[in-house]
């Protein structure tokens, strides 16, 4: 028995004309992720009808190769299956081999699924179920069938390409739009839960991300920036490979603390992080700017902070796609994709060195502004530019 996987994809379906763009973007991510696995040079990946298949693979490769699918943006399950050509006979034998194999004696009912996407074949779809159903039940006759709930759910896929693939089960895989499809954008990527979640969801809605970190050395250990470097790699599966630009913020830092009014710092801070990220924006051609920002999580995120912290921008616009989550969503995510253990981790950012005790909550714009006046900012974000490290994630 020739052994395959069968991947299927969702949202691609509704797309209309330009279809062929989030199918080949697709098909480009499967072969990254398929790729990346060891001894996967033989492999082929080729589209049948709505889906893809995956064969030539070496067999001791396959949960690392399903583990690696089920993280790519697009697809929405995926079946181990077996191939044969297609044929009366030669299905029968399989399934007699495929539910000997897979069978046991704990399961009481199942159910026999077919479909005939192959319309030269003589037998069309309810009548095969029939002939392969009582196939089963000559094997096991124990088993009862079961229409509407069977533990046992045995489907037969007869396509187009002369093939006919069986197969017993469906694994969920993430769904959403494959990665680039969307565009680009610069996640600002902290060592907390939420901005890796941030980036998670952002990029299951299609986009290419690239992301940023400022850090506060020495005020903030190397440890660290090791734990974002740490973050990076665990959503890389999702995203792709990236770039990592990690700007030292200190010497910002230590210019607001020592020239600016207390309750202002977070706000200056934020504002002058949002100004190199949109020259990043500009250098390297990302159309948005992605935070992992959350709608009263804390006190200073309030509208009024929020707004006078992208009201610096000129050209881009700020993606919040935790806006309205709640911590505990937050949470579940995180540890659904692998970042949560690393985001407690207790080494600071540097959002926590100089903190006020008193952060302004509802911060005026002009007031915000007068206070930037005490610094050279233009300076200030040049030297942080230019001073930048970029790591390749």
């Amino acid at each position: 028995m020739n052994k395959v996987i069968l991947l299927r994809y969702g949202e691609v379906f509704l797309k209309g004309k330009n279809r062929n763009v989030f199918e080949n973007a697709l098909l480009n991510n499967i072969k990254s992720a398929v790729f990346a696995v060891e001894n996967t040079r033989n492999a082929e990946i080729k589209k049948i009808g709505g889906r893809y298949l995956l064969s030539g693979f070496n067999e001791e490769n396959l949960e690392t190769l399903k583990i690696r699918l089920k993280k790519v943006f697009g697809l929405v399950s995926l079946s181990v299956a077996h191939e044969v050509e297609t044929d009366v006979l030669n299905i029968e034998n399989l399934v007699k081999a495929f539910v000997n194999e897979n069978l046991n004696s704990n399961i009481k009912t199942f159910k026999v699924e077919v479909k005939r996407a192959d319309k030269r074949f003589p037998i069309n779809s309810i009548d095969f179920s029939s002939k392969i159903g009582g196939l089963v039940l000559e094997l096991f006759p124990n088993l009862k069938v079961d229409l509407h709930n069977p533990e046992f759910l045995l489907e037969i896929d007869i396509r187009e390409n002369g093939k006919t693939y069986v197969f017993a089960g469906r694994e969920s895989c993430c769904g959403g739009l494959p990665v680039g499809v969307s565009g680009n954008a610069l996640v600002m990527l902290s060592g907390g839960i939420d901005s890796p979640v941030a980036t998670y969801l952002v990029a299951k809605r299609g986009l290419k991300i690239s992301a940023i970190h400022f850090h506060s050395y020495p005020y903030t250990s190397k440890q660290a920036k090791d734990k974002v470097i740490k973050l990076a790699n665990e959503v890389k599966d999702y995203t792709g490979e990236f770039n990592l630009y990690c700007v030292s913020f200190t010497k910002i830092q230590e210019e607001i603390h020592k020239n600016c009014k207390d309750g202002y710092m977070i706000t200056i801070m934020r504002r002058i992080m949002m100004r190199i990220c949109e020259i990043l924006c500009e250098k390297y051609g990302f159309s948005a700017i992605v935070t992992g920002e959350n709608l009263g999580q804390v006190a200073s995120q309030t509208v009024e902070r929020l707004t006078s912290t992208e009201s610096v921008l000129k050209n881009h616009i700020v993606l919040r796609p935790l806006v309205t989550f709640d911590k505990l969503e937050i949470i579940d995510i995180a540890k659904q994709i692998g970042t949560f253990e690393t985001s407690i981790l207790p080494y600071e950012d540097c959002c926590t060195v100089f903190l006020p005790k008193n952060p302004l909550i509802k911060p005026k714009i002009d007031l915000v502004e007068k206070e930037e006046e005490k610094l050279d900012i233009d300076w200030l974000v040049k030297n942080a530019i230019e001073t930048m490290e970029i790591i390749r994630i």
